[in-house]
């Protein structure tokens, strides 16, 4: 009686920390605020530790409440993992899935995606935070991070899965193309207007289908590090720029923007799925990561 009066004490403890107050997870849980506030005060009393800082204003995990969670949330993982797998491998997922992505992963890859996702699953609750920071999986609660990245990520203990490999090319509006001097290899763009992601204005490195290299420097036109803008930019006819080749792709299919080096690439750019190994074993972030791996591939 005494492990079990624990364990729901834990598991109210994880809820309440995965909805960042008591109010919310009462909600959640269908259970009075107080019913909670008690079991997590009575939770620390057998601990002998203080676990949540919290105020009327406020809700923060100390010290020892981060470390506590970390072990109180795998394990209360695992219950839920064997939970749906008993109950839900022929039903309908249900539950919250937290994912975090930057913008223009947001943008360009997951905003068809997620809503389609969403759709067919209607019982699935997809939580996406849109950041350009770093974000910590595991302290911050994430069952799926995604993020770009032009070098191969570092071994970080957790599960990397490709969802997309992505070409650079360089672009620039027909308006453009008509008025400036003809491209015939990235070494001719020293002649031209260049739009920069890059603010510390590194060169261009450009390699040709049959491998050889080139490296340019443009002249600088405009500057953005933001996709977007650089877009947006471009369009205008203002230069040209490099941009991810799925990411102005309609441009390319309606010629409102051509790739002035079609048998040039000035790199890649890979996005990746990211996410726990024991938070990967539910059934909701399985099936959103399979279906994300699957709508993805290319």
């Amino acid at each position: 009686m005494l492990l079990r009066q624990h364990l729901n004490d834990v598991f109210l403890f994880v809820v309440a920390v995965e909805h960042q107050g008591f109010s919310a997870a009462a909600k959640q849980l269908n259970l009075p605020k107080s019913t909670i506030s008690k079991r997590v005060a009575a939770l620390e009393q057998k601990l002998g530790l203080t676990l949540i800082h919290r105020s009327s204003r406020s809700f923060v995990l100390s010290e020892a409440g981060k470390l506590f969670y970390q072990h109180a949330k795998n394990a209360v993982d695992e219950f839920r993992y064997a939970e749906e797998n008993l109950l839900m491998q022929q039903q309908e997922p249900s539950g919250v899935v937290r994912l975090s992505a930057s913008v223009p992963v947001a943008q360009y890859i997951l905003s068809d995606c997620l809503p389609e996702l969403a759709e067919r699953y209607p019982k699935l609750l997809l939580q996406l935070e849109v950041t350009d920071r770093y974000v910590d999986v595991m302290s911050e609660n994430f069952d799926i991070v995604i993020r770009s990245h032009f070098q191969p990520l570092v071994d970080s203990g957790l599960i990397q899965r490709v969802l997309t490999h992505d070409k650079i090319i360089a672009v620039a509006a027909q308006t453009y193309v008509m008025k400036a001097e003809p491209i015939g290899c990235p070494n001719d763009l020293v002649h031209h207007q260049g739009l920069w992601s890059d603010l510390q204005m590194n060169p261009w490195h450009f390699q040709h289908l049959n491998g050889e290299k080139q490296t340019v420097r443009p002249n600088v036109r405009f500057m953005a590090n933001e996709s977007e803008v650089l877009k947006g930019a471009v369009k205008r006819g203002i230069g040209i720029t490099l941009l991810p080749e799925s990411f102005c792709i309609n441009e390319l299919s309606d010629r409102s923007l051509v790739n002035v080096l079609p048998e040039w690439t000035a790199g890649s750019v890979t996005t990746s799925l990211l996410m726990l190994t024991r938070r990967g074993l539910l059934p909701s972030v399985n099936i959103t990561a399979d279906f994300l791996v699957e709508k993805l591939k290319r």
